[in-house]
């Protein structure tokens, strides 16, 4: 009995050294390939965490707060988190709810009596970007609607939107290093400063003011501390965040978060992106997982172009779920292999504006996708449309000559993501310049007066853009 003891207890150190060992082995992979990343994008600071319940798994500052006087990116850090800020809104919105102060099926119209919104539009319409379109309720299209949830809660809390967020989030749960920034006043040496990516890495600059959109400055502790509250119910009920979490007819987001499924994996996130900061919070609620990024240039959400509503489009995202959540099984299997190569497709593609050098190997990529997977049409979505024609854009303003090599599967792509979503803005700018490049002008006015005249939507850079267009047809 005595040696079965000493036999057991030696087997179980040997496991737990075991699981340390793996344990610190996926910690210093997903260490490099976050310094690679950082490198590719040339982002000056990165503060990540991945908790696994109340339990941080991993944390690490890499990089600077502050290039010029070399202050190294610390805990203490603060960064603007620009559209997390939606998550802590959706929570209040959710808090009004059961408080019975606010329905989701209001119509916003109430609020803005004089505005010229549809009557159809209701508040839920607002809190999932699906206010666009004719056909209410129907798309997702990320928009700046979601910014007139600031004045419904004003109304509904009879607060200001900044005193009701102290009452509901930030005081509850202590968060003394999470504000609304409203101006510059409120800058101190503990945020980390902006940069920005043009010739080379430069100094940025804040964004300035506040509403349900954006606005807030936190850190990750403080999100650590967000982030458990919403895995606890601490802020809203179990129903609430599930209502928040469950978007509706497959559409990728809910109540003020995006969610999708990725090879059967339920992934909850949301992302912020300024000018010069960007972030990126991600959750696995079936393995109590979070993943927190925030970065001092916009680099870390720019190229993935998570507008979209597809995480699986960024290079970090990625390397967490291959790294923490997706078992052996999902890693090595050709859906998720063709995944990676579509997202450093599309982020070789962005960075090829400022080194053609990535424009190359953005095309090999494609061209090794196409070859390998050439059912193109089964899994293209508008993020490969948008890296196929931004390749295009890249050879026009850097005067390359035209750059024909995937002509083809942008006009089959572009054709069939239409007759699904006829409206969508990207895919009917991306047509119309594409066309216009061409100079196929007839076509190229189809697409940029469906922008132009479109019903109930608000006005974007893509309207600008479609009108610029059809100005330079002479139209």
């Amino acid at each position: 009995m005595k040696y079965l003891k000493l036999f057991l207890f030696t087997l179980l150190i040997v496991s737990c050294s075991k699981e340390s060992r793996e344990e610190v082995e996926k910690n210093n992979k997903f260490s490099v390939e976050l310094d690679e990343l950082k490198d590719l994008f040339q982002i000056p600071g990165l503060a990540i965490s991945i908790s696994k319940g109340e339990e941080i798994i991993y944390e690490d500052y890499k990089g600077y707060a502050d290039i010029e006087n070399k202050v190294a990116l610390n805990a203490e850090h603060l960064f603007p988190i620009a559209s997390l800020t939606k998550i802590f809104s959706g929570v209040l919105v959710m808090k009004l709810v059961e408080e019975g102060k606010l329905s989701l099926e209001e119509p916003v119209k109430k609020y803005f009596p004089n505005s010229k919104i549809d009557e159809t539009v209701l508040i839920k319409h607002i809190l999932s970007h699906t206010s666009q379109g004719e056909e209410v309720g129907k798309h997702f299209y990320y928009s700046s609607r979601f910014g007139a949830l600031t004045k419904i809660i004003e109304e509904s809390s009879g607060k200001s939107f900044q005193a009701y967020m102290k009452e509901a989030v930030l005081k509850p749960l202590k968060l003394k290093n999470t504000f609304l920034l409203k101006d510059s006043s409120q800058v101190t040496s503990k945020m980390a400063k902006p940069y920005l990516l043009d010739d080379g890495v430069q100094k940025g600059f804040v964004d300035y003011g506040y509403s349900t959109s954006a606005g807030l400055v936190s850190n990750l502790q403080d999100l650590q501390t967000f982030n458990r509250a919403l895995d606890l119910n601490t802020l809203i009920s179990e129903k609430s965040k599930n209502l928040m979490y469950t978007p509706k007819d497959n559409l990728p987001y809910g109540y003020g978060i995006f969610s999708q499924d990725i090879q059967g994996v339920k992934v909850i996130w949301g992302y912020g992106q300024y000018d010069c900061y960007s972030s990126l919070f991600l959750k696995v609620p079936e393995q109590d997982l979070t993943f927190i990024v925030l970065a001092n240039n916009n680099l870390m959400s720019d190229p993935a172009r998570l507008i979209y509503g597809d995480v699986s489009d960024s290079m970090f995202a990625l390397s967490f779920l291959k790294n923490y959540a997706f078992d052996k099984m999902r890693r090595e299997s050709l859906e998720f292999q063709r995944m990676e190569m579509l997202a450093q497709s599309l982020s070789e593609s962005f960075m090829a504006r400022f080194d053609t050098v990535h424009m190359n190997r953005s095309k090999e990529l494609l061209e090794f996708v196409f070859e390998k997977h050439p059912d193109y049409l089964e899994y293209a979505d508008i993020s490969l449309q948008h890296n196929l024609t931004f390749l295009k854009d890249v050879a026009f303003y850097r005067g390359l000559g035209e750059f024909n090599h995937f002509d083809t599967q942008i006009e089959k792509i572009g054709a069939n993501l239409l007759k699904d979503d006829p409206l969508n803005p990207y895919l009917n700018i991306y047509f119309g310049n594409y066309f216009a490049r061409k100079g196929d002008n007839k076509a190229a006015k189809i697409f940029f007066e469906q922008i132009v005249k479109a019903k109930n939507f608000s006005p974007n850079w893509y309207t600008n853009e479609a009108k610029n267009g059809l100005n330079a047809l002479g139209e």
